[in-house]
């Protein structure tokens, strides 16, 4: 079973943390809302910390901005996963560093077109 934490999901529909979420629910994924102010986002329980998040997902897609994502990377680490996807705007030479420095295996592109989906069309 294929299982993706969203970090930065959003209730948002126009924002690309929320597309993520319905883009890998229509390719079938377990999907993981990560988001510390949401119960739930797109009919699924949001969880506050990937911490909280029942099993160690296959992929990691965040939609968090540099400073905020240098504060949640030692628990994406701590929490473990086959892939890290850093989408547009979310990397920094900070980020990177310090991923790389965790042993994460970092993707830096769309999740969203990596998996098939048309954020376009969300």
């Amino acid at each position: 079973m294929n299982t993706v934490a969203i970090i930065g999901a959003s209730t948002d529909r126009s924002k690309y943390g929320n597309k993520a979420v319905r883009a890998f629910q229509q390719r079938g994924y377990t999907v993981y809302p990560v988001n510390p102010k949401e119960a739930e986002v797109e009919g699924l329980a949001a969880f506050k910390s990937i911490l909280d998040i029942p099993s160690r997902p296959n992929m990691v897609s965040v939609y968090l901005p540099p400073p905020v994502l240098l504060k949640v990377l030692s628990d994406i680490a701590a929490k473990g996963c086959d892939e890290l996807w850093l989408n547009p705007g979310t990397e920094s030479d900070e980020v990177l560093a310090e991923a790389e420095r965790l042993g994460l295996k970092v993707i830096q592109a769309c999740s969203i077109v990596a998996i098939g989906v048309s954020p376009a069309g969300l």
